[in-house]
């Protein structure tokens, strides 16, 4: 009777090995979305219209992208995420104004895990991922006709979500979703900090540029 049980323990493993060898792993995803972001103060700057300027931000704008990952069991993905922002940036201070078109570019590996029955239609899910977010390069023409551009500048960034996952068939589904992606500018010195075994040193207030995005997308696997 035990020999029988445990040949039949062996059996279900052995079908469920082959089930998932069977499914399908890697999910493309095509993602559009909605941008609500924020940039970073600087110190003032006076302008030759007689304004002053200490901030700049991106306007919040539509978002699009794809991700593509690979499962490793039935809950868990990593893959890779692109995501683009086409957008302006603004300056503000006294008043504001648009300084240049941008595109707003985001890489970052990423790692997902699915709750619920892996075959439910609806299952929720987090993810965590790292990378960086590029910003482009933008020009300008300042008053008087001077022309002025920044080239593109890459810095670290990490992004977080969750959401839904909808599936319609075995390899067909739809996501929706909320994804924050803080990026680290630059660090404002905000003072001083002595203590007696490592002297005194200059404290920095970090500032990071903000992305929440509102994402769907339609996913394949394959």
């Amino acid at each position: 009777m035990i020999r029988k049980t445990t040949m039949g323990a062996l059996m279900l493993v052995a079908l469920g090995s082959t089930a998932w060898a069977q499914t399908p792993k890697v999910e493309f995803t095509g993602l559009i979305g909605y941008t609500l972001a924020d940039g970073v103060s600087g110190d003032p700057y006076k302008a030759g219209n007689g304004q002053t300027y200490d901030r700049v931000d991106p306007e919040d704008s539509i978002m699009y992208g794809f991700s593509l990952g690979f499962f490793v069991n039935p809950s868990a993905e990593i893959g890779f995420m692109w995501r683009r922002q086409p957008t302006e940036l603004t300056v503000s201070g006294t008043s504001s104004a648009k300084l240049s078109d941008i595109n707003i570019d985001g890489y970052h590996g990423y790692g997902a895990f699915y709750f619920g029955d892996p075959e439910a239609k609806v299952r929720p899910y987090v993810m965590g991922g790292l990378g960086a977010t590029r910003y482009g390069a933008v020009s300008w023409t300042q008053t008087g006709g001077v022309q002025k551009s920044a080239s593109a500048n890459s810095q670290f960034s990490t992004t977080w979500g969750g959401g839904l996952k909808v599936n319609a068939s075995p390899n067909v589904g739809m996501k929706f979703g909320v994804q924050w992606t803080p990026t680290y500018i630059k660090s404002d010195a905000v003072g001083w900090w002595c203590d007696p075994w490592w002297g005194c040193y200059v404290v920095g207030n970090a500032q990071y540029a903000n992305q929440f995005e509102f994402v769907g997308g339609l996913s394949f696997r394959f």
